[in-house]
């Protein structure tokens, strides 16, 4: 989301592109027919269902020739690989079913829909990959000064195999990931497969050249250690929205100032800023006018040009704007 303060023609006093002009007094409905709902809202997540489908597939694929290659191979940092691609392949199904719920309509004790199913969904993929990496790597302690024999041949072919398949999983997935938390941390965990299967790699044709097999226990605490900050960094954004903090790239003073760039607009307070899901930003906010501007131009125009900065500068559609006149709060009605 932008955060400008520079001023904008949608701004300033002769806006009226856009919207509807302003009615008569004889005209009941107002003339204003604005959806404030979210039942048309898309979710970030939604939008990129198919890509999640693929690279599911893709997942699940990789997944079972790694488990071969690990049983056959004996290899701990091929099978911790594999243990990782079955979270990623766990996580992206959980975004893809969450994304189908989120589209159920809102209900009257739930206002918001089922939108926030998958910030619960991101929390639980964030909580998954931390006890995985916390797994491998204890496991990996564990294996220290046993002698293990390793098939490095089958090892480093099927790590090549799911290196491969990751970076095409990664390509996919890297424009979603700015929208959507659970198509990013999908994009995360591919991302950490990835550079696991690389650890596996190495680990394998150091062991073809030198027979030094403790190296596959080290590929597996490096990879333990690439999944461990990722699944905090996921939840740490999940937070985030949980908490009802401002959007991130939100600014909250530009907000406020362009606001107040609206003619006849005197003081704007009560602000907040959260995140509904992935994509969905909400803002509301009491905005006081002069009384002369109230009576000239009429409330549906003043609210028609902060909803157009809100939506022009901020990224903003759904809103809730209370405006009052300034006598309101001479009559000692808002404290």
């Amino acid at each position: 989301m932008t955060s400008h303060v520079e001023q904008d023609p949608d701004c300033e006093p002769g806006f009226s592109a856009g919207h509807p002009a302003r009615p008569s007094a004889g005209d009941e409905s107002g003339g204003h027919a604005h959806d404030h709902g979210l039942q048309g809202a898309s979710t970030a997540t939604g939008k990129h269902r198919k890509r999640l489908i693929i690279v599911l597939s893709i997942t699940l694929s990789v997944f079972v020739i790694q488990v071969v290659g690990a049983l056959i191979s004996n290899s701990l940092a091929l099978l911790a690989d594999a243990g990782h691609m079955l979270t990623d392949a766990t996580g992206v199904a959980i975004a893809l079913i969450a994304s189908l719920i989120a589209t159920l309509p809102a209900t009257s004790k739930r206002t918001y829909g089922y939108l926030r199913v998958e910030i619960l969904a991101a929390l639980i993929n964030g909580i998954v990959l931390g006890v995985i990496a916390v797994v491998i790597f204890v496991q990996a302690i564990a294996r220290f000064g046993t002698e293990v024999e390793i098939e490095s041949g089958i090892m480093l072919w099927a790590a090549v195999f799911g290196g491969l398949a990751n970076l095409v999983s990664l390509l996919i997935l890297r424009s979603g990931q700015k929208e959507s938390l659970n198509v990013r941390g999908a994009y995360l965990e591919v991302l950490g497969d990835l550079l696991g299967s690389v650890a596996v790699v190495v680990a394998a044709i150091i062991i073809m050249l030198t027979g030094w097999t403790t190296v596959d226990q080290i590929a597996s605490i490096g990879i333990a250690l690439l999944i461990f900050p990722r699944a905090i960094s996921l939840l740490r954004e999940v937070a985030a929205v949980l908490l009802e903090g401002t959007p991130k790239g939100f600014n909250l003073d530009a907000t406020r100032d362009h606001m107040l760039a609206v003619p006849g607009v005197t003081e704007v307070h009560d602000v907040h800023a959260w995140t509904i899901t992935s994509g969905v930003p909400a803002f509301s906010a009491h905005v006081t006018v002069t009384d002369a501007s109230w009576d000239e131009r009429g409330y549906h125009d003043i609210l028609d040009e902060l909803r157009a900065c809100l939506h022009e500068h901020f990224d903003v559609d759904h809103s809730t704007i209370q405006i009052e006149p300034a006598s309101h709060g001479d009559t000692g009605a808002h404290p």
